[in-house]
């Protein structure tokens, strides 16, 4: 298990910006799964080219609206929109970075790890049809943990989550019942539980609360020191989410398949993947209001793409492959262009 630099362990990671914007910062806005990395990366690339990122880690709902009410240069969401309403907004997307999301609990003498769980068992606790933590189905698989009549605290997602919505597709894609009841979406009508803001909300309150279970991408549970479990994946293995998990379930993805490299990675095949990996997508102007600053925005991700990999590692997130990138890279130059048609790319490296 990889460990988190010192400023974050110290509590650099907040819910807000990472710094008060000066003007020529890069200002963004949305998903909360990808903080981690984007702070680090924010504070490596301020160190060595002096220009800031103003990220506002709001949710990917609240991204994909700020970006659509040109409010900041780039939304973020976990949830790829589909090429329609691309299209419709006049947006260009591309993935930045990929991680894995983790059931985590909060039940006396449980360690990491030590919790086993399956995707129908899941999509039941959630739905609120297994309400104590010694059921039948969680007992059979964990016939040697320690599990009481304690009763099941839900904590789920209060605001729009792309975290959610991949959440969410995976239950839908093992439980029936999930995909007949609730479906999939960034936000749902929870059955039950109660509702927290942001992956650090989640993280909270789990670790408050005595009997709890949620959903937070892995950075999220190694930071706050959260008992996260193992899951059944669709091969029938158990694993653990690891960067070598996360990155077996990403090994198929094809990126073209989908517009703007929309392609969700849940539940993928294999006998190492772990079955809630997911990316996370940037959200910029094909044809921006302010040229420059989209130009600055796409310096960063570029930088982030070339010297971001091994920082990505660290906190147990997996890099784009260098194909990907590369092919993003070529898009931004046929896609994004300034009001007189010329490559904004082009123009700025």
């Amino acid at each position: 298990m990889k460990h988190w630099t010192t400023w974050a362990a110290a509590g650099f990671i907040a819910a807000a910006a990472f710094v008060p914007a000066n003007a020529a910062d890069i200002s963004g806005a949305g998903a909360t799964f990808p903080y981690p990395i984007y702070a680090k990366w924010a504070d490596a690339y301020k160190k060595q080219t002096g220009n800031g990122l103003n990220y506002q880690s709001i949710g990917s709902g609240g991204g994909i609206k700020q970006i659509k009410a040109k409010t900041v240069t780039f939304g973020a969401s976990d949830a790829p929109l589909p090429g329609k309403e691309l299209d419709e907004a006049g947006l260009a997307q591309f993935p930045m970075v990929m991680g894995g999301i983790v059931p985590v609990v909060n039940l006396d003498g449980v360690a990491p790890g030590e919790l086993m769980i399956d995707g129908s068992t899941l999509a039941k606790i959630f739905m609120g049809d297994i309400k104590t933590w010694n059921d039948p189905a969680i007992k059979k698989l964990n016939p040697k943990a320690k599990l009481t009549s304690q009763a099941i605290a839900v904590v789920h997602r209060s605001d729009g989550s792309g975290t959610t919505f991949n959440f969410a597709y995976y239950l839908s894609d093992v439980n029936a019942d999930w995909k007949s009841k609730v479906g999939f979406n960034t936000s749902v009508q929870w059955p039950v539980g109660i509702g927290a803001k942001g992956n650090e909300g989640v993280a909270q309150n789990v670790g408050n609360t005595k009997g709890s279970i949620g959903y937070v991408e892995y950075a999220y549970a190694l930071q706050n020191k959260l008992t996260f479990t193992k899951m059944v994946n669709k091969a029938g293995k158990t694993v653990a989410p690891t960067s070598e998990a996360f990155q077996a379930a990403a090994a198929n993805a094809n990126w073209k398949s989908q517009p703007g490299y929309g392609v969700i990675l849940a539940n993928q095949p294999g006998d190492n993947s772990w079955p809630m990996t997911a990316a996370t997508w940037i959200l910029i102007y094909k044809q921006p209001s302010d040229a420059a600053a989209t130009g600055e925005a796409l310096k960063f991700f570029a930088w982030a793409y070339k010297n971001g990999a091994k920082m990505a590692q660290e906190l147990d997130y997996i890099p784009m492959p260098a194909n990907v990138a590369a092919d993003v890279e070529k898009s931004w130059m046929s896609e994004i262009k300034d009001a007189n048609g010329k490559p904004i790319f082009a123009m700025t490296n």
